[in-house]
């Protein structure tokens, strides 16, 4: 009964208050859907552990998509092996892994010792990041230490339709039962992010910055650098 309300009751309250919470601040919120710029109150941290996040999240997703959206079937249509694939996951992953890790940890020291950052952060914003943090920390960890071992955990068999199934409204609950503890707690992680957020800042994933490679840059003076061109 546990795996019935994890592995399919969990997975769809949580698409459910992500589509419709989305929904609903699309259409009453639309003025909070960007993620407000801190660059005024600190730049030289935010340089650096920004692009070293948002790069490393952009990789890891692709590398998700890759590993769990797509079946197994495809990649032996194509003619790439399992070994092939293994060196791919587990060097691209830990890559995408590392920077996402370093720039989150880069980012929450930031919002915890620049003050008018901390005083400008939400609980919602400390939640964001700790979370994002705890759950990339242990998809690193897997991709460094259990996806380098001989027995190798083969996620495309199991995770992988399991997680396409509930697309179908046919949950494939049972492949889930045998799956290692951290690849459990990882996706249930993952999932409550999903519900999460439609009430953060994280919302302004759904926003993609098409643009932005070739839009002008912000330009941000301070207040007596105005003042003295005035």
């Amino acid at each position: 009964m546990s795996d019935i309300f994890w592995w399919v009751v969990f997975p769809y309250i949580c698409l459910v208050i992500m589509v419709f919470g989305t929904l609903y601040r699309f259409a009453f919120r639309q003025l909070t859907w960007a993620a407000p710029s801190t660059e005024f109150f600190e730049k030289k941290w935010l340089r650096l552990g920004s692009p070293l996040f948002h790069y490393g999240i952009i990789f890891a997703f692709i590398g998700h998509i890759m590993g769990i959206v797509l079946p197994l079937s495809f990649y032996n249509a194509i003619g790439v092996t399992n070994h092939l694939y293994h060196i791919g996951a587990v060097y691209g992953g830990a890559l995408a892994g590392i920077m996402v890790v370093v720039g989150l940890i880069i980012l929450l020291i930031r919002k915890i010792v620049i003050d008018p950052v901390r005083i400008h952060a939400t609980f919602a914003d400390f939640y964001s990041v700790i979370a994002l943090l705890i759950i990339s920390g242990i998809g690193l960890y897997m991709t460094l230490f259990q996806n380098v071992t001989p027995e190798e955990f083969d996620y495309r068999s199991t995770i992988g339709p399991w997680f396409r199934s509930l697309f179908t409204l046919n949950p494939s609950y049972q492949l889930m039962s045998e799956i290692p503890v951290l690849f459990k707690v990882h996706t249930l992680l993952a999932f409550g992010l999903f519900a999460s957020i439609p009430f953060t800042r994280l919302i302004h994933f759904y926003t993609i910055p098409v643009a932005y490679p070739v839009r002008s840059p912000q330009q941000y003076r301070s207040r007596a650098q105005y003042k003295t061109n005035k």
